[in-house]
């Protein structure tokens, strides 16, 4: 055999390993990981308006896939946003409703009947894990993550004690890891350990698929961030930040740290969630499995006011009214990217009206199995493949425990408001037209009763009672 026969034999191996790969790849059973940002707002990422904080890795995500304009959370606060995720229900019906607290530590649990993403995935021989905040259910009941579908779980199991990025331990699965942070000194910056278990996962999964449910805890306050961090002392620059007098020792984690410089440490937890990001993909890239791995990318509610945060110095809401435990558009529409390159053309935008409980649906058509009976949500799928033939929502329905009550209806361009809905569950509905409103500055509801007549029908028929979480006034 000659030099010239011998390399090109070489080179037509070669060749026929790349198409082996390319095929491998856009063939096999997508990977898909679910990163979850915490209270992030909708206009706090570059691709939807953000303007002060630099997010290049999550806009690279929307550049290289499908950004959509119209999408929302379960609802307005952390578990019960969280529960219609894993389960595939709106808040009338998730076992989740609210923030149950548990003592020492943990929420409410979602009870062992309920169906998850990640069984879902376990079924379809995904192995599963979930790095970051859980807040489903207490360590050792029926709502740990463990029992709930992962394979893996590391990270905070309470979302109370997640208030603190300096914690006194972790889980790994059921085994709490002691950390050495004390009052004097907060050694261990929490996310950066989480993150690195997270890396090793995709590592070690690399030769079958995986779901990974990417639960960070940043933004959410506390507003805290590792010493000598270099966003924080970016950011403290660029906006000339005049420290407030605050008290810097722990609290209680039901509350928040004080931080002198709340602007330059919000805006420094969300490079940092980007950072993180882009260490993710540069993973994927790496071990060539790229190409063939579904991203989302969101958030879990509405931007938050706690720890010293002013979503207004940054326009968090994009322009939405609202925040954090509201209904209003600011509290539940959310930041929502889907990276899927195989799929997925790039640099598209989509207003498809879609929210949380849509994705149990759209990822059993992905992985191939059945989607379960009775859920409320209905695949994307076909939005992601630029078809025209993806089902519409009838309705999305929220409702919110806390501050007397909530609920909101959202039908086409109509979105009604109802405010104290346990305290009187007759108060008046509010009604927007988000085609020319979508600030929901003007309430005209009194111009169209027939519309509001049939969002107040919808409220009572949506909402199904749970024993658990009771949305009714005390008597």
């Amino acid at each position: 055999m000659n030099k010239l026969t011998s390399k090109f034999n070489i080179v037509f191996a070669a060749a026929l390993l790349a198409c082996a790969s390319s095929f491998a790849q856009n063939n096999a059973k997508p990977n898909v990981i679910f990163i979850l940002a915490d209270d992030l707002g909708y206009g706090d990422i570059g691709v939807y308006g953000q303007k002060l904080i630099a997010t290049p890795n999550i806009d690279a995500l929307a550049a290289n896939g499908m950004r959509f304009t119209q999408f929302y959370a379960g609802t307005s606060v952390c578990a019960p946003s969280r529960a219609s995720l894993m389960t595939g229900l709106h808040t009338g019906h998730a076992p989740i409703r609210g923030n149950k607290e548990m003592v020492p530590e943990g929420q409410f649990p979602m009870k062992a009947s309920a169906f998850t993403i990640a069984e879902m995935f376990k079924n379809a021989g995904y192995a599963t894990g979930d790095f970051g905040k859980w807040g489903l259910g207490s360590p050792g009941s029926e709502g740990e993550p463990n029992k709930q579908g992962f394979d893996t779980f590391y990270g905070y199991n309470c979302q109370r004690l997640a208030h603190d990025y300096f914690p006194d331990h972790l889980w790994s699965n059921t085994s709490r890891i002691g950390l050495p942070n004390t009052l004097e000194k907060p050694a261990v910056y929490a996310p950066e350990l989480i993150q690195a278990q997270a890396l090793k996962f995709i590592e070690a999964n690399k030769s079958k698929p995986f779901f990974q449910f990417l639960s960070y805890t940043l933004p959410h306050a506390g507003l805290e961030v590792p010493k000598g961090d270099k966003f924080f002392e970016q950011y403290k620059k660029k906006f000339n930040e005049s420290p407030k007098d605050v008290k810097l020792e722990k609290v209680p984690p039901t509350l928040y740290a004080g931080q002198p410089y709340p602007h330059a440490a919000y805006a420094a937890m969300v490079s940092r969630l980007d950072m993180y990001v882009g260490q993710v993909v540069a993973k994927l890239k790496e071990l060539g499995i790229d190409k063939n791995t579904l991203i989302v990318f969101s958030s879990d509610n509405g931007p938050h006011v706690e720890g010293g945060n002013e979503p207004a110095f940054f326009n968090s809401q994009g322009g939405l009214k609202g925040v954090k435990r509201d209904l209003y558009e600011g509290g539940i529409r959310e930041p929502m990217i889907i990276s899927w390159p195989a799929v997925v053309r790039k640099g598209t935008t989509s207003d498809h009206i879609g929210a949380f409980w849509d994705f149990l649906p759209t990822f059993a058509d992905i992985a191939g199995q059945p989607k379960p009976s009775g859920i409320d949500g209905l695949s994307i799928y076909p939005v992601l493949k630029s078809q025209k033939n993806a089902q519409q929502h009838d309705y999305l329905y929220w409702e919110f425990h806390e501050n007397g009550g909530r609920q909101a209806v959202r039908i086409g361009n109509w979105k009604g408001v109802k405010l104290d809905a346990i305290k009187n569950p007759d108060s008046p509905i509010e009604l927007y037209d988000l085609s020319t409103d979508r600030s929901e500055s003007s309430n005209v509801a009194e111009s169209h009763p027939e519309i509001v007549s049939k969002i107040a029908a919808l409220m009572k028929t949506a909402h199904v009672e749970n024993p658990d979480f009771p949305f009714t006034a005390k008597e």
